[in-house]
C-alpha cells in the first residue's frame, strides 16, 4: 500500500466569480515530506491554489485532501492541527505584545498545556534565533525578523505541511539566506514544504520540485533540473530560468549540462570540462 499523500487534488476548478476563473483543472499529487516550489507570474493562480490547501478557499468544483481529509469538509481551524499558512505579510498575522506571546498564540489555541505550551514556545525561540527578543514586541522588530516571527509561530503548532506565500519578498541576501537555513532545517526534520516565489535562483537552490502555473493551469511539474530545461514551458509562462543555468544551456554544445542550477555546480562543470580538454 503505497503512503498517504500530503496533498491530493483532482480536477480542481474555482471562480472567484461565474466570469472570472482562477483555477481550470489542476490534478496534483504531493508526497509526504516533499519540498515543492510554486512558480509563475501574478494572477497564474499560485496563491488561490495554496489557499485550498488549509481551507482559506473552497473548490468550486473537484477535490482537495490533505493527509486524507477533505478541505472542503472541515474548518480553518481544524485545518491548522496539519497545515501551517505563513502570510506574504508578516504583519497580518502579528497582533501581541511580545514575540514571546506571539510564538504562544497557537499551541494554546490547539489546546495545549501551559507546561506544553512553554515547551514549544522556548524550543521556536532557539530554533529561529529569536530568544533575544523574546520580550520585545514584534511590531517593533526589523522586516526580516517580523518574517522570522510569523514562522517561528506557525512552527510552534507543529504543521505537518507548511505553506510560505513569498516568505523572502523585501528581504536582503543575508536574512533571505537565514530564512531558508530554518525553513530547510523544518524540511530535514520531516515537514513538507510548499513554497510560493517569484525568485527562480531560490527555488532552484532549495526545493526538490517546481510546479509552473499560468492563466489558472498547471503547466509543468517535476524537478528544477527539469522545469528549467523546458524553455517551451518557461516562455509560455513568461518565466526564466536562473541566469547560471541559462549561461550553462548556451554552452551545452560545449559539453556542459544544461541542468546547471547554482554557481557552485557551474563551477565544478566547467572546471571538469577544462581539465578534460587538457588532457586530450
Amino acid at each position: 500500500m503505497s503512503p498517504e499523500p500530503a496533498v491530493l487534488v483532482e480536477g480542481l476548478y474555482y471562480r472567484y466569480d461565474p466570469d472570472e476563473p482562477a483555477l481550470e483543472g489542476i490534478d496534483l499529487t504531493l508526497a509526504d515530506n516533499a519540498y515543492l516550489g510554486i512558480i509563475g507570474q501574478n494572477g497564474s493562480g499560485k496563491t488561490t491554489l495554496i489557499k485550498h490547501f488549509n481551507g482559506l478557499l473552497k473548490p468550486t468544483s473537484g477535490r482537495v485532501q490533505v493527509y486524507g481529509v477533505d478541505t472542503a469538509q472541515v474548518s480553518v481551524g481544524a485545518l491548522s492541527r496539519t497545515v501551517g499558512y505563513v502570510f506574504q505579510n508578516p504583519d497580518h498575522g502579528i497582533f501581541c505584545g511580545s514575540t514571546r506571546q506571539e510564538i504562544a498564540f497557537g499551541p494554546r489555541n490547539l489546546g495545549l498545556s501551559e507546561d506544553e505550551t512553554r515547551e514549544r514556545v522556548a524550543d521556536a525561540l532557539e530554533a529561529f534565533g529569536l530568544a533575544p527578543y523574546a520580550s520585545t514586541p514584534p511590531a517593533v522588530l526589523g522586516y526580516g525578523l517580523r518574517r522570522l516571527v510569523s514562522i517561528a509561530a506557525v512552527y510552534a503548532m507543529r504543521p505537518r505541511l507548511l505553506i510560505l506565500d513569498e516568505p523572502t519578498a523585501g528581504l536582503d541576501e543575508r536574512s533571505t539566506a537565514e530564512l531558508m537555513r530554518r525553513v530547510d532545517a523544518m524540511h530535514a526534520a520531516g515537514h513538507t514544504i510548499v513554497l510560493v516565489s517569484h525568485d527562480m535562483q531560490l527555488v532552484a537552490r532549495h526545493c526538490h520540485d517546481l510546479l509552473v502555473m499560468d492563466s489558472g493551469r498547471l503547466l509543468a511539474h517535476g524537478s528544477p533540473g527539469q522545469v528549467f530545461a523546458r524553455d517551451d514551458v518557461l516562455a509560455r509562462a513568461n518565466l526564466a530560468a536562473p541566469a547560471v543555468t541559462e549561461l550553462a544551456g548556451r554552452l551545452r554544445d560545449a559539453g556542459l549540462p544544461g541542468d546547471v542550477l547554482s554557481v557552485e555546480a557551474f563551477a565544478e562543470a566547467y572546471g571538469r570540462l577544462l581539465s578534460e580538454a587538457g588532457s586530450r
